[in-house]
């Protein structure tokens, strides 16, 4: 028997180049075709499911393996081979299009896949998205979800979703799939969460997250925008009519430094910033009636996914940006692609400086940023990271924009108007193993448990809970 040849590189996916996005909102990274998709697959060592590292490493426990082998095995067929890939997926994960592209898969599956030892780890997230792209343009995906919603068995029990987010979406999906009548609430007036207001366009594009809804409606799950719970309806109000309540509200209250000048006009945190261009298209002004004011220079401040999805878009809109982090490059949060792209695009960096003050004009528009200039030590913080000290030096940089985007803690509303739920100080929802919070029949996850964490977390607290409530639910009708 011939032995197997390692390909140790992974097939690159085609990009748009940087002189060319800059200049739109349209997606950056272009995904696989079938024949570099098979290509990219067959670099898979095939780890058996009781052992490969990468299906335990995946928050929502993708067969990863398995969707791959169906690519394999059905190389001759590319019709057939992504709709038994897609069938392996949505086993697990209801919204592969979107996770294959923002998922963190290098902190997650790919960061312990088995041929990382020796070369490049599979390109697991643009095969996940390979897979849901050829899909979704083919058919496939209304095919297969056909072929599902004649075989739920369905069930009289109601249950009530709180936020159309990653983990609402994804518990209420899992749900209306076992048979049970499900009713997202929805703030905006459109559904979707971070995946509408708070990702760009061009890292994704809205029209896949519509078809996902869309799929959620097939099976069945009614979606009310504009409905504030805690306001427009209570979740004490939910719990007489519903048999059990999902809570993923998200954390959608921005943080921001407490120094002078804060409110000075040109100072946008990035929720704010960004929910105007993503949701209300304000970069289509005046086609869409939400205008936004970017000047010529702007400085972002923080280094997370959402500080670099905040100055790509600046930088879209015309402005000279730079990002101002209070740490070094090493201690950078977001993506290693995101921070690549944005460097390719020609936002710049400023390191280890930390706002002091925000100086504004004789008008009470932003003018300057003071910054403290810091300096790192040997020792560690209790978070792992080098702590940093103020140098007591400073530095004054120009900037008639200024995007906040240090992090976001769950809304007040909830917990103020649901007597007895039990929060942290943090402000975030106190749950059991079961994501059941201290009242029952009530659950919650995402961001609303954790504070700010990533879609794919979230994703995997909404299936966690849908079986979680199944369960609850069962032995409320066996105890009834």
């Amino acid at each position: 028997m011939t032995k197997r040849k390692l390909i140790k590189n992974r097939v690159p996916t085609p990009e748009r180049p940087a002189y060319e996005r800059i200049k739109s909102f349209e997606e950056v990274n272009l995904g696989y075709n079938f024949d570099l998709a098979l290509m990219e697959a067959e670099r898979c060592l095939q780890c058996p499911e009781n052992y490969a590292p990468c299906i335990k490493g995946c928050p929502v426990n993708i067969n990863i393996p398995g969707f791959l082998a169906k690519l394999k095995e059905h190389r001759d067929n590319p019709y057939l081979a992504v709709k038994e890939a897609l069938r392996v997926i949505w086993a697990c994960n209801s919204l592969p299009a979107i996770t294959g592209r923002v998922c963190p898969q290098e902190d997650q599956c790919e960061g312990v896949c088995v041929m990382g030892k020796v070369g490049d780890p599979i390109n697991i997230g643009k095969l996940e998205r390979f897979v849901a792209d050829y899909a979704r343009l083919h058919g496939i995906d209304d095919e297969l979800l056909m072929e599902i919603i004649p075989k739920i068995e369905k069930k009289e029990q109601k249950v009530a979703v709180v936020g159309a987010g990653p983990a609402g979406l994804t518990c209420a999906a899992e749900l209306a799939k076992m048979g049970y009548k499900v009713t997202i609430f929805e703030a905006l007036h459109y559904p979707g969460g971070v995946l509408i207001y708070g990702i760009p366009e061009f890292r994704l594009p809205k029209q896949i997250v519509k078809k996902e809804l869309k799929k959620l409606e097939l099976l069945g799950v009614e979606i009310k925008t504009d409905h504030i719970v805690g306001r427009t309806v209570t979740i004490p109000e939910l719990i007489e009519e519903y048999d059990a309540v999902f809570i993923s509200t998200g954390a959608g209250t921005p943080k921001l430094p407490e120094v002078p000048g804060i409110n000075l006009n040109g100072i946008y945190s990035a929720n704010e910033f960004l929910t105007r261009v993503n949701l209300m298209k304000a970069y289509k002004f005046p086609e869409y009636d939400t205008p936004i004011k970017v000047g010529k220079k702007t400085i972002v401040i923080g280094a997370g996914n959402t500080a670099m999805d905040a100055a790509r878009t600046a930088l879209r809109l015309g402005s000279d940006v730079t990002i101002a982090y209070r740490r070094g490059r090493e201690d950078m949060t977001a993506r290693i692609e995101e921070i690549h792209h944005a460097e390719e695009e020609g936002v710049k960096f400023m390191f280890f400086v930390s706002p002091l003050e925000f100086i504004g004009d004789e008008h009470g528009n932003v003018k300057a940023v003071k910054f403290m200039k810091m300096k790192v030590l040997d020792e560690k913080e209790s978070n792992g990271k080098r702590k940093i000290i103020p140098t007591g030096e400073t530095i004054t940089v120009e900037a008639d924009t200024v995007i906040i985007a240090i992090g976001q803690v769950p809304n007040k509303i909830i917990w103020k108007t649901t007597p007895g739920l039990e929060i942290t100080e943090k402000g975030t929802i106190v749950v059991d193993g079961n994501l059941m919070t201290s009242i029952p029949g009530v659950f919650a996850g995402g961001d609303a448990i954790r504070g700010e964490a990533t879609v794919i977390l979230a994703m995997g607290d909404g299936r966690k809970a849908a079986k979680a409530i199944h369960e609850y639910l069962q032995r409320k009708s066996e105890n009834a």
